[in-house]
C-alpha cells in the first residue's frame, strides 16, 4: 500500500481528499489500483471514516476514481476522466513545474482566447465597450506587474461574458484558477503582454465594432505575445534540466 501519511487534525476530509489526489496525479496509485476499504484508509490516516467518506465521494465526483457499491473504489486514468479542476494540481508535480502542462495552458488560453473574442464581437459588440475601456483605463494606469495581469483579467472577464457561452466562462475560470495564484512568478512572462495596452485597445475596437474576424486576429496578436515569451522561457528551463 502506498505510504500514506496520518493527518494531524482530525476529521478533515480536504486533507484526505488531497493525499489521495496527491497518489493519483503522482502516479504512487496507477490507474486500475484498488483503494483500501474505508475503514482501513480511516486507521492509516488517523481519521473518521465519515472523512473518509466524503473525500472519496469527492474523488469520485471529479472522476479520478470509481466506487462500486460493495465492490470496493478502483482508481481511474485521470488523463481519461479528470476536468479541467484538476489542472492546479497537475502544474507541480513531485515539488516540480510540469513545463508540459504550463505550455497546454497556454496554448488553450491562445485558441480559446480568439473563439471568445470573435463570439464577444458577434454577440455583445458595442454594449461591451465601457466595461472593456474601463479596464484598459486601469490598465493603463498601472504600473504593478501583478496589478497589470488582474486588470488583464478583468478585461477578459468581461469579453468572457460577452461570448454568452457558459462552456467558455467555465473554461476561462479553470483556466485562471491554474495560474492565477502563480501572478507573482509569472509577471515578467506576462509582462510582454500585459505591458502592451494598445493590442487591448485594438482587441476592445474590434469587439465594440462588431466585427469577429478582426477580434481573432486581435486577441491572436495579443495573446500570442505571452505564449511565445513563455515558450522561451520553458525551452531554457528543459534544456537546464537535461544538461
Amino acid at each position: 500500500m502506498t505510504a500514506f501519511r496520518r493527518v494531524e487534525r482530525r476529521s478533515v476530509p480536504d486533507e484526505v481528499f488531497q493525499q489521495l489526489v496527491d497518489g493519483v496525479v503522482d502516479g504512487e496509485l496507477g490507474p486500475g489500483a484498488s483503494l483500501p476499504a474505508e475503514r482501513q484508509l480511516a486507521e492509516v490516516l488517523g481519521v473518521s471514516r465519515p472523512a473518509v467518506r466524503e473525500a472519496l465521494q469527492r474523488l469520485a465526483q471529479t472522476g479520478l476514481v470509481e466506487v462500486r457499491q460493495g465492490g470496493g473504489t478502483t482508481v481511474r486514468d485521470y488523463r481519461s476522466h479528470a476536468g479541467l479542476d484538476l489542472l492546479p494540481r497537475l502544474l507541480i508535480r513531485a515539488g516540480q513545474l510540469d513545463t508540459a502542462v504550463v505550455r497546454s495552458i497556454m496554448e488553450a488560453r491562445l485558441t480559446v482566447g480568439q473563439e471568445v473574442a470573435a463570439l464577444a464581437a458577434t454577440r455583445a459588440g458595442a454594449s461591451l465597450e465601457t466595461p472593456l475601456r474601463q479596464a484598459i483605463s486601469a490598465l493603463s494606469d498601472t504600473e504593478d506587474p501583478v496589478g497589470q495581469q488582474r486588470h488583464a483579467l478583468v478585461f477578459w472577464s468581461h469579453v468572457v461574458d460577452g461570448a454568452d457561452s457558459i462552456v467558455f466562462r467555465l473554461m476561462f475560470n479553470n483556466l485562471r484558477a491554474a495560474y492565477e495564484p502563480a501572478l507573482d512568478a509569472l509577471s515578467t512572462v506576462l509582462g510582454a503582454e500585459v505591458g502592451r495596452v494598445s493590442y487591448y485597445v485594438s482587441v476592445a475596437d474590434a469587439i465594440v465594432a462588431g466585427d469577429a474576424a478582426l477580434a481573432k486576429q486581435q486577441a491572436a496578436e495579443l495573446l500570442r505575445l505571452a505564449t511565445d515569451e513563455m515558450d522561451g522561457v520553458l525551452r531554457a528551463l528543459e534544456a537546464s534540466a537535461e544538461a
